[in-house]
């Protein structure tokens, strides 16, 4: 499947013209059944929140211009969630198999960027950097999202997205899948402008 939600909420209070001391919650998973398919064979291997991320988090949102955002907190809590029982008993996700969920603290990076190239080419991008403190604070958790939007005419318009996501404890890959890697998603899209 190709779904997913991403709900992203951050608060904040101006400590600088640039700079405001912020809170984050954010919250990830996906609404239906996923597969991967290992030598051709379907394979169940995600649902909804299983995995979901939830993490909460506390630092400095720089804002050095109208485009962009940095959030860096060295204090942020994640947790892990594997809801499935099928999936959390085989210990997937990082979770001890036949739990439903870990915590871990770490470091955590957010920045955002969204720009006008001209006036019918946007780019929104979006990069989330997670470091855990207690297991392997050198293997760094990526989530990165670039989304171009392209204005064709005034009824119709194009969307090139490129998603990258790399979790050290997502062991799905490699020849008994049980080694992280480097998950790559690209869509295209086309749309129709309509106004009423």
């Amino acid at each position: 499947n190709d779904d997913r939600f991403d709900l992203l909420s951050k608060y904040g209070h101006a400590i600088s013209s640039k700079v405001n001391v912020s809170g984050l919650f954010n919250l990830r998973s996906q609404f239906f059944k996923g597969f991967t398919f290992p030598d051709n064979v379907k394979t169940y291997a995600s649902n909804f929140m299983a995995p979901g991320y939830i993490l909460l988090s506390a630092g400095l949102d720089y804002k050095p211009n109208k485009d962009l955002s940095i959030f860096f907190s060295p204090v942020t809590a994640r947790w892990v969630i594997v809801r499935d029982t099928a999936l959390s008993n085989k210990g997937l996700y990082g979770v001890t198999p036949g739990k439903s969920s870990i915590l871990e603290f770490g470091a955590f990076v957010t920045v955002n960027y969204l720009k006008e190239i001209s006036k019918s080419v946007t780019y929104k991008g979006r990069l989330d950097l997670f470091s855990n403190y207690k297991k392997n604070p050198q293997n760094i958790d990526l989530f990165m999202s670039n989304v171009f939007n392209f204005k064709i005419s005034k009824a119709l318009s194009a969307t090139w997205a490129l998603d990258l996501i790399y979790d050290d404890d997502v062991k799905l890959f490699g020849p008994n899948q049980s080694s992280p890697g480097l998950q790559v998603k690209s869509l295209i899209g086309i749309g129709l402008l309509l106004k009423f």
